[in-house]
């Protein structure tokens, strides 16, 4: 029971996290916001651990954590970020999700695990779903920009995927705010290198908006939602913990409809039932 309760508030969180970027993106390059919010994230996390003496990994799970903060926290978000200026929220969310079809495909290819049929047949349905969200979008979009979001949500995905994949020997060793500290100084240190370089100078002053909706990323999102993503880690398969962001979707699009007033395409919303029915197959079969 306590799992589940921690899951349903993970995945409030994370839905919510989507929404929460329509309030820098438009005033500032979603890199510098980034790194803002890692930046002002990390030393609150940092005083968690000080505060709870926690230990720190060992040598041998720091490789995977630094693994860890680059792909799953700094390139993940960096590409859901880029791809949220010119995407539904709740599209972004959907993307975003499929970092467990990349997992399970990670987990044949390079661990040489086994896959029953059923999660076999997710991860074509899961794909096929993706594609009908690509096929539509390069059908009716008007605008370029809208294809290179679909790439660097997916992307994203696919980094996390990575982080995942590294990380996942070392979740049951290391402690959970520890792992949350580590993955968002590296990722810090990793999205103020790569502003600097795509948006050179520092972004103009913010407004009180950014102000809340940064002060929401930093403690509810990056605090919180990290942690308990971390405390899910130790309890689930790598690909079950991650599947549980098959449940952001569906908010995060109620949330961008409530609160941002977006509304998705029949294409949209038929390529994201099929990934998310795939998802779901997937998640029963590795159960």
């Amino acid at each position: 029971m306590r799992d589940l309760a921690l899951a349903v508030v993970f995945v409030v969180i994370w839905a919510s996290a989507f929404t929460s970027i329509r309030g820098l993106v438009p005033e500032w390059p979603p890199l510098w916001g980034l790194a803002s919010r890692f930046s002002l994230v990390t030393p609150l996390l940092l005083a968690v651990v000080w505060w709870r003496r926690a230990a720190l990994p060992s040598r041998e799970d720091r490789w995977r954590l630094v693994a860890m903060g680059m792909f799953g926290s700094a390139f993940y978000l960096g590409g859901a970020w880029l791809g949220a200026r010119v995407l539904p929220t709740g599209l972004v969310a959907l993307l975003s999700a499929t970092a467990p079809l990349f997992v399970a495909g990670g987990e044949v290819v390079f661990l040489r695990q086994r896959l029953p049929a059923l999660a076999w047949l997710g991860l074509g349905l899961g794909w096929l779903g993706v594609a009908v969200l690509g096929v539509g979008r390069g059908a009716l979009a008007v605008r370029a920009e809208e294809l290179w979001g679909l790439g660097y949500v997916l992307g994203g995905a696919m980094a996390q995927a990575v982080g995942i994949l590294v990380f996942a020997p070392a979740r049951g060793r290391v402690d959970p705010w520890v792992a949350n500290a580590g993955q968002a100084g590296i990722a810090a240190c990793t999205m103020l290198v790569l502003a600097s370089l795509v948006h050179p100078g520092l972004p103009p002053p913010p407004s009180a908006t950014l102000l809340w909706t940064l002060a929401y990323s930093v403690l509810v999102v990056g605090g919180v939602g990290y942690a308990l993503f971390f405390m899910l880690l130790r309890r689930f398969p790598a690909a079950s913990a991650a599947a549980l962001q098959l449940l952001a979707p569906p908010l995060a699009a109620l949330f961008g409809w409530a609160l941002l007033g977006e509304a998705l395409g029949g294409t949209d919303v038929l390529g994201g039932l099929l990934t998310l029915a795939g998802l779901l197959l997937l998640f029963r079969a590795r159960r």
